[in-house]
C-alpha cells in the first residue's frame, strides 16, 4: 500500500525549484504531445516559448495578456491567503467591463471635444466600483446568509455573461454596427494610450508594477494584510486575537473585485475600445492558475502571469502555423498547475510502501 509520510523538515532549495521542475516537466510532456499529434516537437515548443518573444511587438503582445491575468491574480492571492475562496474573478471583471464601458458610452455622448486618454481614469474607476459591486454581492450573501463563496462567485460570472450579451443585444448595441453585437466604438479621450507607437501595449500597464509592490507591501508589511493571513492560516488563533473575520472577508473580496474590475476596463478602455460579447477569453478563470504557480506571492505573480501569457499566444500561432488544436493550451495549463502540486506534495511528504 502507498501512503504519504510528513518530512521532518522539508527542503527549501526544492521549494524554490519546484516551479522550475514542474516547467520542465510541462514541456517535455508538450513534446511528446507534439510527436503522438505527428508535429515537429522543437518547431512546437518554439511556438510556445520562443516566438512570443521575437522582437518588441511579441512582447508587447506578451505584456497585454500578462496585464490583466496578474491583475485579477493579485486580488485572488489576497482571497485564498484569506482562506476567502473567490473562485468569480471573471465575473468581476466582466462587471468591471460594463461598468467602465457604460461610463466611456455616457462620456461619448456629451461629445466634448479632449486629447486621447483625457477621460480614461474616469473609464477605469467606474471598471473598478462594478468589480466591488459584484464581488460585494458574493461577500454579502456570505456574510448574511453563509452561502458558500466558491459557488456564488462562480455562479455570478455566468449571469455577468448575460448581463453582457443583453447589452451588446439590446440597448447598447451600435446601430450602425451592421447587426453585429457591439457597441458604438468608444471616443478617443476615453481611449488608453498605447504605450508604445505601432504595438496595442497601453498605458495601463504601467499600473501592473505599482500594483504588485502595493500588494506586496499590504500582504508583508502592514497590521491589516497580517491580520488577513492569521485569519486565513489559523481562524481560531485569528478569533482569540480578536481579528474580525467578518471585516477580512469583506476586505478580501472587495480588493479581489476592484482588481479584475480595473483589469476589465483596461480591456475595453485599451485593445478594444468598445463592448463585445468576447471581452474576456477566461481570464478570471486562468488567473486562478496564475495565482497558484506563483505561489500566492505578488512578485511570483508577475512571472507565472508572463508564462502563461506566452503559452496562451503560443496556442494562438501553433493553431495557425502548425495546425494544432487550441485546446492544446488549456491542457499545458492544467498540467503545469497538477506538476506544481504534484512537486509540492512530494517537497513536503514521502511516499512510502507497506502493509495496510
Amino acid at each position: 500500500m502507498l501512503r504519504l509520510e510528513a518530512r521532518a523538515e522539508p527542503s527549501q532549495a526544492m521549494s524554490l525549484a519546484s516551479p522550475v521542475i514542474a516547467l520542465v516537466l510541462t514541456a517535455l510532456i508538450a513534446a511528446g504531445l507534439f510527436v503522438l499529434l505527428g508535429k515537429d516537437p522543437m518547431l512546437g515548443l518554439a511556438a510556445y516559448f520562443v516566438e512570443p518573444l521575437n522582437g518588441l511587438r511579441a512582447i508587447s503582445e506578451v505584456g497585454l495578456k500578462a496585464t490583466p491575468l496578474i491583475l485579477c491574480a493579485l486580488g485572488l492571492a489576497v482571497c485564498y491567503r484569506s482562506n476567502v475562496w473567490n473562485i468569480g474573478a471573471e465575473g468581476q471583471l466582466l462587471l468591471g467591463a460594463v461598468a467602465g464601458g457604460g461610463m466611456a458610452l455616457w462620456l461619448s455622448s456629451l461629445g466634448i471635444t479632449a486629447a486621447r486618454g483625457t477621460f480614461a481614469p474616469l473609464v477605469l474607476l467606474a471598471g473598478v466600483a462594478g468589480g466591488m459591486a459584484w464581488a460585494g454581492i458574493t461577500a454579502l450573501l456570505r456574510d448574511r446568509f453563509n452561502a458558500s463563496e466558491i459557488l456564488v462567485s462562480l455562479m455570478l460570472v455566468y449571469v455577468a455573461q448575460q448581463l453582457v450579451n443583453y447589452l451588446v443585444f439590446g440597448p447598447w448595441k451600435d446601430p450602425q454596427g451592421f447587426n453585429f453585437p457591439q457597441t458604438p466604438t468608444f471616443a478617443q479621450s476615453t481611449w488608453l494610450p498605447p504605450l508604445f507607437s505601432g504595438t496595442r501595449l497601453h498605458w495601463g500597464a504601467v499600473a501592473v508594477p505599482v500594483m504588485v509592490v502595493l500588494a506586496w507591501m499590504f500582504l508583508f508589511r502592514s497590521w491589516r494584510g497580517f491580520q488577513l493571513q492569521v485569519g486565513g492560516l489559523a481562524p481560531a488563533a485569528a478569533r482569540y486575537a480578536g481579528f474580525s473575520s467578518r471585516s477580512a472577508l469583506w476586505l478580501a473580496l472587495m480588493l479581489s473585485g476592484g482588481l479584475a474590475g480595473l483589469a476589465g476596463a483596461m480591456e475595453v478602455a485599451g485593445p478594444l475600445r468598445q463592448l463585445t460579447p468576447h471581452i474576456s477569453t477566461g481570464i478570471g478563470f486562468t488567473a486562478i492558475i496564475v495565482c497558484f504557480v506563483g505561489r500566492l506571492n505578488p512578485v511570483g505573480i508577475v512571472f507565472s502571469g508572463i508564462l502563461l501569457s506566452m503559452m496562451l499566444i503560443g496556442g494562438e500561432l501553433g493553431q495557425s502555423r502548425l495546425g494544432l488544436p487550441n485546446a492544446l493550451t488549456g491542457v499545458f495549463q492544467g498540467l503545469l498547475l497538477f506538476l506544481l502540486l504534484a512537486c509540492d506534495t512530494l517537497i513536503t511528504y514521502r511516499v512510502k510502501w507497506g502493509r495496510a
